[in-house]
């Protein structure tokens, strides 16, 4: 069905689903007494016919306007991120509330809804995707998603904030390379990552520009988090020939990378070199620092939450996909071969 060019009314999306009015309320309100096909009519002819409830949240006098954050975990990655949405709240004169995702069934709109009458102007998330359904119901809320740093491709046009992820794996790469490694393995994040496979992009463009075979041994996929550095780490270093040199795709990872060489008597850098990626700051904890790849943290969480709101003001975006720069930072973790 075509948009309606006015307001469009229950009476119109129920007209359409050929049900009654009272039916297409119980979808609105998230009572479980309708049939789930026609549930998910009704839900679609909502999105589809543009409906909002005749008081918008736009409409409602709020003291603070307010943008709903999403965090899956809270780490050394996603605190910077949280500081610059926080400050970029501050300085625009609006409150960022930082959540867990909850539990949304698909049978239930009315969390959005909820959402949107308590304020809320827009929802970044961090890392992870909404739901198609969840973007649904965003929708008929009329409240804009911003992603930072997303591990997948959206199925659906989503506005997302990340940095330039292959260029940082191809320079840390070439940086190992110019200190005269050769056996330098890649210890990354979830195969399907999307970050994790520009940066592994990056590692082997790197690679094969320098003429260095790629040895499937050599590439490990866990996580991005200590642990996974430790038991990836621990697998490289037990191969024959071990690699001279980790990259590897986080400063966690990195840092349990360490660890396990570490554990094996190896110095840092003298018998491994180390290069992480983000320069959170446990890079500056270890001894000696961490040699790493800078994604600007801060300044996208900065970025989503202004994008977030020029959505949230109705104003067209240049482009739905925003990446900042990378930068090699070095420090003491890496070291001629």
């Amino acid at each position: 069905m075509p948009r309606n060019p006015g307001r469009t009314t229950l009476a119109a999306v129920a007209a359409s689903a050929g049900v009654s009015v009272a039916t297409v309320s119980k979808v609105l309100n998230g009572r479980p007494d309708v049939a789930p096909t026609t549930r998910s009519l009704v839900q679609s002819l909502l999105l589809e016919q543009g409906y909002t409830p005749p008081t918008s949240h736009r409409d409602q006098p709020q003291a603070t306007a307010t943008v709903e954050m999403w965090v899956d975990d809270l780490c050394a990655y996603s605190t910077e991120v949280i500081k610059g949405t926080v400050e970029a709240g501050a300085e625009l004169g609006v409150a960022v509330v930082v959540t867990y995702p909850k539990d949304l069934a698909d049978k239930d709109v009315s969390w959005a809804r909820d959402l949107a009458a308590a304020g809320r102007r827009a929802l970044i998330t961090l890392m992870s995707v909404p739901t198609p359904h969840q973007l649904a119901a965003l929708s008929l809320a009329r409240l804009p998603v911003v992603v930072i740093d997303p591990l997948q491709l959206p199925e659906a046009p989503v506005t997302s904030v990340g940095s330039t992820n292959f260029a940082g794996g191809l320079a840390a790469t070439q940086h190992l390379l110019s200190l005269g490694h050769r056996r330098i393995a890649y210890l990354g994040g979830p195969a399907t990552s999307t970050t994790n496979q520009a940066r592994m992009h990056g590692y082997r463009a790197a690679m094969e520009a320098a003429g260095v075979p790629v040895l499937d041994d050599y590439i490990r996929l866990a996580g991005f988090c200590y642990p996974d550095g430790m038991e990836g780490g621990a697998a490289l270093l037990d191969l024959d020939p071990a690699p001279t040199a980790i990259f590897a795709a986080g400063d966690e990872s990195a840092m349990g990378a360490i660890q396990a060489a570490r554990a094996r008597g190896l110095r840092i850098p003298e018998d491994l070199s180390v290069v992480g990626f983000d320069d959170t700051e446990i890079a500056t904890m270890t001894s000696p620092q961490l040699t790493t790849v800078r994604q600007p943290l801060r300044q996208m969480g900065v970025i989503a939450v202004r994008t977030a709101l020029r959505l949230a003001a109705g104003e067209t975006i240049e482009s739905h996909h925003i990446e900042l720069a990378t930068e090699l930072v070095i420090r003491g973790t890496a070291v001629a071969a």
